[in-house]
C-alpha cells in the first residue's frame, strides 16, 4: 500500500513538473510571437509621408530601415573576383586592345569598371567621356545620359516632360540629378508594388504588342532592372522629336543579337565613325536582360532579384536584402539556397564557364582590332568607298556582336551557351573582312601582311589613335574642382526647401 502510494506521488510530482515546462515553453512561445509582431509593427509603421516621385532615399529609409540600410552597402568597393567585381578598375589599361576598338568614341577616353549603385552620380560627372561642360566647348553627351543615373530623373520627367527631360546637354541637370538610385527607381510611393518608372521599357514592349501591366510579381522583380540593363540608343529621328537624343530599346525585330543588327542597319543608325577603319560602328550597351532572358535560370523561373537581392530575415520580418552585388559575394544567401554544392565548388562552376567564354571573345577581340588596323591600310593605300563597302559591313557587325558580348555583365554565366554563339558568329565576321581585306591590299600594291601596332599598354594605344588624354584629364578635374560643387550646392539649397512630413 506504502509502495503504491509512493508512486502515486512520484507520477503527480512528474506530471507537475512536466505541466510546468509546458507552460513555460508556451510563454516563452507567446513572448516571442508577441515580440515578432511589435518588431514587425516597428519596422513597418510609416513615419513620414513619402510623396509621389521622391527622389531622396533617406525618407524612404524612415519607414523602411532593414532594406535601407542593406541598400546603403552599395558604397563598399572592396570585392574584386576573377572578374571584376564592384573595385574600381581601368578596363583601358587591363586591356588596351578597347583603346583601338573604340576610336574616335568616348570609351577611348576612359572606361572603368562600374562600382555599385551608389556611385552612380559621381563615376558619370568623373569620366572623360561626357567632357567638361563650363570648361571646354567639348561636351558631346546629351541630357539622356542621366536616364538610368537617379530617381531624380522620373521626377524631372514628371515636371518638365519627357521629351524636355532628353533635349540638351548633360550639363542641364548638372544640380538637379543628385539622389543616387534608389527606391522611387523600383517602387510606387503609396502602395510600395514595383512599377516602371521610366518610359523606355513601356514603349518598348508596346512596339511589340506587348502590355507591361499585365506582368505577375514574378516577372516584376526583373523588369525593374530591365528598364537599365538593357541594350539602347538615342533615337534622333522620331516624327515630332526630331534631333531630340530620345532613348530606344532596339527590339522592335526582337530581342537577340541578330534581330538588333537588322533593326540597326535597316534605320542606318551608327554611333559614331571608327577614325582608323571608318567603318559605321554600333557601341553595345549592357544587354544584360535581353541575354539572361532565355538562359538556364530565367527559363526557370528565376529572376534577378532572386540571386543579387536574396530574402534576408531580420527581427523576424523578411525583406529582400538590397544590397544588390554580385552573388559571388554572397553565395550562401544566394546560391546555395537551391545549389547544396560548397561555396568553393559553386564558385569554380562560375568561373570555369566564364573562362571559356572570356577566352574566346578574347579571341574575336583580337581579329577585330586587325581588321581596324588592315582597313586603315586600305584607305592609305587608295581604297575606294565601294571597294570598303562590304568590308566595314563585315567590321560593324563583328564588333557589336563582340561588344553584346563584353558588355552584357554576367552574361558569361547567365547565358554561356547564347554568348558563345554571338562569339562564333562575330569571328565569321571578322574573318570574312579580313578575307577581303588581304585580297583588296594586295591588289593595292599594299604591304602585307600589316604590321601589327605597339599598343600593349593604355598610353601607347591612346597615342595610337592620336588621343590628348593630359589636355583632357587637365580639363576635367578643373570641372570637378569648379562646376561640380556649385551644383551641389544648388541642390543642396533646393533641397532644403521641399516640405517632409512627419505622422
Amino acid at each position: 500500500m506504502e509502495k503504491k502510494q509512493e508512486r502515486k506521488s512520484w507520477i503527480n510530482w512528474t506530471v507537475f513538473l512536466i505541466t510546468i515546462v509546458v507552460v513555460f515553453m508556451l510563454g516563452m512561445l507567446a513572448t516571442s510571437i508577441s515580440e515578432r509582431r511589435v518588431e514587425t509593427e516597428y519596422v513597418y509603421k510609416p513615419r513620414v509621408q513619402v510623396s509621389e516621385w521622391e527622389p531622396r532615399n533617406a525618407l524612404w529609409g524612415e519607414n523602411f530601415p532593414a532594406e535601407y540600410d542593406s541598400y546603403m552597402k552599395t558604397n563598399e568597393s572592396d570585392f574584386r573576383s576573377k572578374y571584376n567585381g564592384n573595385t574600381m578598375i581601368d578596363m583601358l589599361e587591363v586591356d588596351p586592345r578597347l583603346v583601338v576598338l573604340w576610336a574616335g568614341y568616348g570609351f577611348s577616353k576612359d572606361y572603368n569598371q562600374g562600382r555599385g549603385h551608389y556611385y552612380a552620380i559621381d563615376d558619370m560627372r568623373n569620366t572623360l567621356r561626357v567632357g567638361a561642360p563650363g570648361i571646354t566647348e567639348s561636351e558631346p553627351m546629351p541630357a539622356t545620359c542621366w536616364t538610368c543615373k537617379s530617381p531624380d530623373v522620373p521626377r524631372l520627367m514628371n515636371k518638365v516632360g519627357i521629351t524636355e527631360f532628353y533635349t540638351g546637354k548633360w550639363s542641364k541637370w548638372g544640380s538637379e540629378v543628385v539622389n543616387i538610385i534608389g527606391c522611387a527607381d523600383c517602387h510606387d510611393n503609396e502602395t510600395m508594388d514595383l512599377h516602371i518608372s521610366r518610359p523606355t521599357l513601356i514603349e518598348a514592349f508596346q512596339r511589340q504588342g506587348r502590355d507591361i501591366t499585365q506582368a505577375t510579381h514574378q516577372e516584376m522583380r526583373s523588369l525593374v532592372c530591365a528598364q537599365c540593363h538593357v541594350e539602347y540608343y538615342f533615337n534622333k529621328d522620331l516624327p515630332g522629336k526630331e534631333g531630340v537624343p530620345y532613348l530606344t530599346f532596339p527590339w522592335d525585330k526582337g530581342m537577340n543579337v541578330e534581330d538588333m543588327i537588322a533593326y540597326y542597319d535597316e534605320i542606318g543608325f551608327k554611333d559614331w565613325t571608327h577614325n582608323i577603319s571608318k567603318a559605321p560602328m554600333l557601341k553595345a550597351q549592357h544587354p544584360g536582360y535581353e541575354t539572361w532572358i532565355t538562359g538556364t535560370h530565367a527559363k526557370r523561373g528565376v529572376t534577378c532579384a532572386d540571386c543579387h537581392m536574396p530574402y534576408m530575415s531580420e527581427g523576424g520580418q523578411k525583406y529582400s536584402d538590397h544590397h544588390f552585388q554580385s552573388p559571388l559575394n554572397n553565395i550562401a544567401n544566394s546560391c546555395q539556397v537551391c545549389h547544396r554544392e560548397s561555396e568553393e565548388a559553386l564558385r569554380g562552376f562560375v568561373y570555369d564557364k566564364m573562362d571559356k567564354v572570356i577566352d574566346q571573345r578574347d579571341q574575336l577581340e583580337k581579329m577585330v582590332v586587325r581588321a581596324h588596323v588592315e582597313a586603315g591600310v586600305a584607305w592609305e593605300n587608295g581604297a575606294s568607298d565601294e571597294q570598303m563597302k562590304e568590308i566595314l559591313q563585315d567590321i560593324r557587325h563583328a564588333q557589336f556582336r563582340w561588344d553584346y558580348a563584353a558588355a552584357s555583365h554576367g552574361a558569361a554565366f547567365h547565358n554561356s551557351l547564347e554568348i558563345l554563339r554571338v562569339i562564333s558568329t562575330g569571328m565569321e565576321d571578322a574573318q570574312d573582312a579580313r578575307v577581303k581585306l588581304a585580297v583588296l591590299l594586295t591588289n593595292l600594291g599594299a604591304p602585307y601582311p600589316v604590321p601589327y601596332p605597339d599598343i600593349d599598354t593604355k598610353a601607347k594605344a591612346q597615342q595610337y589613335i592620336g588621343l590628348p588624354v593630359e589636355k583632357l584629364n587637365e580639363e576635367k578635374q578643373k570641372f570637378i574642382d569648379q562646376i561640380v560643387p556649385v551644383w551641389i550646392k544648388e541642390a543642396q539649397q533646393r533641397e532644403s526647401k521641399m516640405e517632409v512630413k512627419y505622422f
